[in-house]
């Protein structure tokens, strides 16, 4: 008997057939093949700044934490701090043009013998660490915001066992960066308040004692 008529579909050559060229291993040396995607950033040389933060890390988390630096992983939580940044928003620093304003009717008020009509200077926040010291230890500040990131932590780690002393409140954000934006520059350490208007007096508070 004949057998019987394969089917066109089984005609077709499988690719085990011995017919079909053989799969040769891949020879990745110096000019060969390419070598397939993968992720080589363990490889990288990292920048020293960039490995400095990665071992910092990891030496906060092995070792015991002294409290005086432990203090400042304790921030204030995201609700309030965005009340708080609402808060010091108001009191931003003039820019150039409203204080050359300012000085200008100052200047005319005096010269037209006008004291009481001439513009006081506004309530803006106050930065710069040895200035803000300087305010802690006469007991003018009425708040101070300071940054959890500042690096080298030494210039800051003895800022709230100063406020505790002098009966000054104080409270602990995240970002150098989010509290520069308040007063024009890159980053800022701390800001202080030394007073608020009427309006601003409950939220104030409600801040303080929390």
């Amino acid at each position: 008997r004949r057998p019987p008529a394969r089917s066109p579909s089984s005609r077709r050559r499988s690719p085990s057939s011995p017919t079909s060229l053989p799969s040769a291993p891949g020879s990745f040396h110096v000019g060969g093949d390419v070598h397939p995607p993968r992720d080589v950033s363990r490889y990288v040389k990292w920048p020293k700044y960039i490995r400095l933060q990665r071992q910092k890390k990891v030496m906060y988390q092995r070792m015991k934490t002294p409290a005086m630096i432990n203090q400042f992983t304790q921030t204030l939580d995201k609700h309030v701090a965005t009340e708080m940044f609402k808060l010091l928003h108001k009191y931003r620093p003039e820019d150039k043009k409203a204080k050359k304003e300012r000085l200008l009717k100052l200047a005319e008020a005096k010269k037209e013998g006008k004291q009481e009509e001439a513009p006081k200077k506004p309530m803006t926040l106050k930065c710069g660490l040895n200035h803000i010291t300087t305010l802690v230890e006469q007991k003018k500040a009425k708040l101070v915001v300071i940054a959890h990131d500042v690096d080298p932590i030494e210039l800051v780690i003895w800022l709230p066992t100063l406020c505790r002393k002098m009966d000054v409140p104080y409270c602990i954000v995240k970002g150098k960066a989010r509290l520069g934006t308040l007063v024009g520059l890159k980053t800022a350490t701390c800001l202080a308040l030394t007073d608020v208007k009427p309006e601003d007096k409950k939220t104030f508070s409600d801040l303080v004692a929390v």
